[in-house]
C-alpha cells in the first residue's frame, strides 16, 4: 500500500494539498483514504465517505469519486478517554486499597499528547485497509517528524525499563519480592507493556515501509529554503524519502501593479533557492487569488502528477576498508546536515544519533557490533563513522 505523508511549514497549506492530492488520485480511479484532522477539508464539497462516521456526503456532481474516497478523522479526546479507562480498570485492585474514587467518561478531557497517539494509530487503522492509496494530513513540519520518530524512541525507553527477557522470570516475582523486600512489576504492567509494544512496532512499521513517502508543503518565503533544509535532515534520519515539494501560492509573474511585482519578484528569488535545494522534486502551485473551496479548487492544485511510484530513501551501507587501511566504515545519507550539529554516542549494539533537534537510535549492522568507533566525518551529506575492528575478534583479512 502507498502512503502519502504531507507537511510543511504552518500555514503554507498542508491540509489544501493533501486533500487536492487524494482527490486527484481518486479520479484517477484508486480507492484512496485521506486522514485529516480536520474531517473533509473541504466542507464535504466533492461527496466524501466518512470513515469516522460511517455518513456519505452528497455527491453533488462528483461522479464516481466519492465511492473511491474515504476521509477518516482521529479522534484524541475518544482515544485518550477509552485508554484512560481501560488502565483504569486493570489497576482497579490497586485504587481500591488506595482508597481512590475513580473516574468517569464524562469528566475526562484529553491530556496533552493525546493528539500525536491519535494519529499515529490512525496511520495504522489507514495501513491495516483495503484502499490503494492513504494520503494522511500531518501537523508542520518539526511537530510531524516529532510523531514519526515517537514509536521507536518509546520502543527503546520501553526495553530499557522493562526488558523483556526479564518477562521470562515472571513466575518467580512473588519469591523475588520477598527476597529483595520490595514489590516487583504486577502481571498487568507487563501485558500492558506488551500490548503498547506491538502496536508501536506496527506503527513503525508504516512509518519505515518502502511505500511511506513524504510531500513537504512550502510558501516561497525567507523561512523557506531553511525548513527545506530541516526537513530533508529530519527525514533523512527517520529513513523516509522525500517524494515531492511542493511551492504554494505563487504570485502571477505579469502585473502592472508595481506593488505586486516587487512582491512576486521577492517570492521568485526564494523559489530559486528552493530549486537549489529540491531540484526534480520541486512543483509549483499557483495562488488562486481566493480560498480554495470545492472540487474545481481542488483540481487546479493538484500538482503531482497521480500514480508516481514512491522513491525509496538511500539506505545505509557497510564499506569494507580493512584490506585497506583496517577499518570498516558506515555510510548514513543525511542530507542538509553540518557537522556541528551531529552528535554519536555509542551504547551496546546501538549508535544514539543525534542531527540538529532530532535523534535516532540506530542498530549497528552485525558487521559493526564488535568493532570501536574512531571517528566520523560528513561529505555533500554523507555520513561516514569509521569502525575499527577487534583483531582478537576479527579474521586477519588474506
Amino acid at each position: 500500500m502507498r502512503i502519502i505523508l504531507v507537511t510543511g511549514a504552518g500555514g503554507a497549506g498542508r491540509t489544501t494539498v493533501a486533500a487536492a492530492t487524494a482527490l486527484a488520485e481518486a479520479r484517477a480511479g484508486r480507492r484512496v483514504l485521506l486522514v485529516s484532522p480536520d474531517g473533509d477539508p473541504t466542507g464535504d464539497a466533492y461527496g466524501t465517505t466518512d470513515a469516522a462516521t460511517g455518513g456519505t456526503g452528497d455527491t453533488g456532481g462528483a461522479g464516481e469519486t466519492a465511492g473511491r474516497l474515504t476521509v477518516l478523522r482521529p479522534d484524541p479526546a475518544g482515544d485518550f478517554r477509552r485508554e484512560f479507562l481501560a488502565l483504569q480498570a486493570r489497576s482497579g485492585t490497586v485504587f481500591d486499597l488506595l482508597g481512590a474514587a475513580p473516574f468517569e467518561d464524562a469528566e475526562l478531557t484529553e491530556l496533552p499528547g493525546s493528539r500525536q497517539f491519535a494519529l499515529l494509530r490512525a496511520l495504522r487503522t489507514a495501513a491495516a485497509g483495503d484502499h490503494d492509496l492513504a494520503v494522511v494530513d500531518l501537523p508542520p513540519l518539526h511537530e510531524a517528524l516529532t510523531v514519526l520518530a515517537l514509536p521507536e524512541q518509546l520502543r527503546r525507553y520501553l526495553r530499557r525499563l522493562l526488558p523483556p527477557e526479564r518477562q521470562a522470570a515472571r513466575a518467580l516475582r512473588p519469591m523475588l519480592a520477598q527476597l529483595a523486600g520490595v514489590p516487583m512489576p504486577a502481571q498487568w504492567l507487563y501485558e500492558t507493556t506488551s500490548r503498547w509494544e506491538t502496536e508501536l512496532a506496527a506503527v513503525q512499521a508504516v512509518v519505515e515501509a518502502p511505500g511511506t513517502t513524504v510531500r513537504l508543503v512550502l510558501e516561497p518565503g525567507p523561512a523557506a529554503a531553511g525548513t527545506l533544509r530541516e526537513a530533508r535532515l529530519g527525514l533523512a534520519l527517520q529513513g523516509l524519502a522525500l517524494d515531492a515539494v511542493i511551492a504554494n501560492r505563487l504570485l502571477p509573474a505579469a502585473s502592472d501593479d508595481p506593488w505586486l511585482t516587487a512582491l512576486t519578484a521577492q517570492q521568485h528569488r526564494h523559489l530559486e533557492a528552493l530549486r537549489g535545494g529540491a531540484g526534480d522534486l520541486l512543483h509549483e502551485l499557483p495562488h488562486l487569488g481566493r480560498d480554495p473551496r470545492g472540487p474545481e479548487d481542488l483540481a487546479l492544485l493538484a500538482a503531482v502528477r497521480p500514480g508516481l511510484p514512491p522513491v525509496p530513501a538511500p539506505a545505509p551501507a557497510v564499506e569494507d576498508r580493512r584490506a585497506q587501511d583496517g577499518v570498516l566504515v558506515w555510510h548514513l545519507p543525511l542530507p542538509g546536515a553540518a557537522k556541528s550539529e551531529l552528535s554519536l554516542v555509542r551504547r551496546g549494539d546501538e549508535l544514539l544519533l543525534g542531527a540538529g533537534p532530532f535523534r535516532r537510535t540506530l542498530p549497528l549492522p552485525a558487521a559493526l557490533r564488535r568493532c570501536t568507533v574512531t571517528g566520523a566525518g560528513l561529505v555533500d551529506g554523507d555520513l561516514g563513522i569509521r569502525f575499527a575492528p577487534d583483531p582478537g575478534l576479527w579474521p586477519t583479512p588474506s
